[in-house]
């Protein structure tokens, strides 16, 4: 097994899924809130339900796409 590999694609699915999760918490959820909440979503304006609800959502989905990356990823060097 090749470690420096191993870690240097671990190191950047961390950063990429990182990058999106700063991006829903900073972005959708704070600065741009105001044009978010110009839309309706389920009776809700999006920029909150996006802060309150969303977000979450996108934190449980980025956990399951790190736990198969992952799983892909230790697969192909346990070979």
């Amino acid at each position: 097994m090749d470690a420096k590999k191993y870690w240097k694609k671990n190191i950047l699915y961390l950063s990429c899924l990182l990058i999106i999760w700063a991006f829903v918490s900073f972005g959708l959820s704070i600065f741009w809130i105001d044009e978010l909440d110009k839309v309706s979503f389920l009776g809700f304006k999006l920029g909150f339900w996006f802060a309150q609800q969303g977000a979450i959502y996108s934190y449980v989905i980025l956990i399951i796409i790190y736990i198969i990356l992952m799983n892909k990823l230790d697969g192909s060097f346990k070979k």
